[in-house]
């Protein structure tokens, strides 16, 4: 019996029977040959993948009340398959700029751990989810707009969703047609609302200023040490 040389780990086995040999004899294939379906030239996303000598990106800015500077996240993707139906546009990097230092132990290590899961490869969007979900203990703060953000690892978790979904990695936040048909008449009923405001809006006195008894305007304050009219004069102090 002649000797078989083996050079590589072996990482599994099996016996082989007389059957096996006469129906790889009848295929014309040897029995020991499994076959895997081909995926041609197609490129994945790895953490072996080299980093191409230009990349394209989008940088958003963020300006929060908590900080008087303002920070420039930069998000670089790669793009693979250029040019066929596999190609793809993946987040590759990222990267924090901002003047105010106070932050950058760990903007540097954050955005270095995020730029390596997105080599990685897979699915990313799981980050969003995690970043959005922390908290400042000591309290979040009020977008222009009305949206309320709990801290800054929070927006930038929106930034990274926003970009996620620019690049086709998520799909659009879009309402369907029955939300968006709620939506709106909410709306329309709240401008209604606020059409019908009554003079303490829209008063040209101190907001809390109580109604006069002698000429009901909502003009009444505390002041001088007793309660004095600023439309017509009338006080109690006389």
């Amino acid at each position: 019996m002649a000797k078989i040389k083996i050079d590589k780990k072996i990482v599994g086995y099996r016996v082989e029977s007389a059957d096996d040999k006469s129906a790889a004899q009848k295929s014309g294939q040897k029995a020991d040959v499994k076959r895997l379906p081909v995926e041609g030239n197609v490129v994945r996303m790895h953490e072996k993948l080299e980093r191409p000598e230009m990349l394209q990106g989008s940088t958003y800015k963020v300006k929060t009340p908590v900080s008087d500077h303002a920070m420039y996240v930069t998000i670089n993707d790669v793009i693979l398959n250029p040019g066929t139906e596999h190609e793809q546009r993946r987040p590759f990097e990222i990267f924090i700029n901002s003047k105010n230092l106070d932050h950058y132990q760990w903007i540097v290590a954050l955005t270095r751990l995020m730029s390596a899961v997105f080599r990685k490869g897979g699915d990313v969007a799981f980050m969003v989810d995690e970043l959005k979900a922390v908290f400042d203990p000591r309290g979040g703060y009020w977008q222009p707009g009305g949206k309320f953000m709990p801290s800054i690892i929070a927006e930038l978790g929106h930034i990274v969703e926003k970009h996620l979904r620019f690049i086709g990695l998520l799909p659009p936040d879009n309402l369907d047609e029955h939300k968006r048909k709620l939506v709106d008449q909410k709306r329309r009923e709240f401008e209604d609302q606020q059409r019908q405001q009554d003079a303490f809006a829209k008063s040209e006195y101190p907001a809390g200023a109580q109604i006069c008894g002698v000429c009901s305007a909502a003009a009444v304050v505390y002041m001088d040490g007793c309660m004095t009219c600023l439309a017509c004069g009338d006080s109690k102090c006389g």
